[in-house]
């Protein structure tokens, strides 16, 4: 598994100040996909144990609130046990910070199963698609997208969109 980049304070991907991730390697290759440098697998670097290690400690500050986990493609089968594992680390230090994924594959039809589930907090699923572009809404691209509340779908047993502290949907 490899990784394109990490952002040690990233604003875009999530609330407050995160530490973001852009694993390496995706095949969906959506048209106009804004990351398309992290879509061959060969490229980028290494993904190892140091790797964890280094996003564990730059998550360490008070100010930092989650970790975000993106691409390419982070839940590809080539990607999912390197995710999960950094998922599960990340969480067993900092059960109070949150876990984004921005994933292209659906959760309920594709993630059901996925250990993944227990570790993120919330998914960003489905592709990029051109035509459904929206430059309006705040953490995703294209209005088939959804963000997904993972921990309330869980205990809900059902799919259960993101709200802010404000109750504002974001799809």
């Amino acid at each position: 598994m490899r990784y394109n980049k990490i952002r040690r304070l990233d604003i875009s991907n999530g609330p407050g100040l995160r530490v973001s991730i852009f694993m390496q390697g995706c095949e969906f290759n959506c048209k106009n996909c804004f990351n398309p440098e992290t879509h061959d697998f060969s490229k980028g670097q290494e993904f190892t144990d140091d790797t964890i290690e280094e996003i564990i400690d730059l998550a360490s500050s008070s100010r930092i609130a989650g970790l975000s986990i993106l691409g390419g493609e982070p839940l590809h089968p080539k990607n999912i046990e390197g995710t999960t594992k950094l998922a599960k680390i990340f969480k067993a230090h900092y059960p109070e910070k949150t876990v984004w994924i921005w994933t292209g594959y659906l959760y309920d039809k594709d993630l059901t199963d996925k250990e993944i589930l227990k570790y993120a907090d919330v998914i960003v699923d489905g592709r990029f698609v051109e035509k459904e572009k929206d430059l309006k809404l705040k953490y995703c691209g294209s209005r088939n997208q959804r963000v997904i509340d993972v921990k309330k779908s869980n205990e809900a047993k059902k799919l259960v969109l993101y709200e802010d502290k404000n109750g504002m949907s974001w799809f």
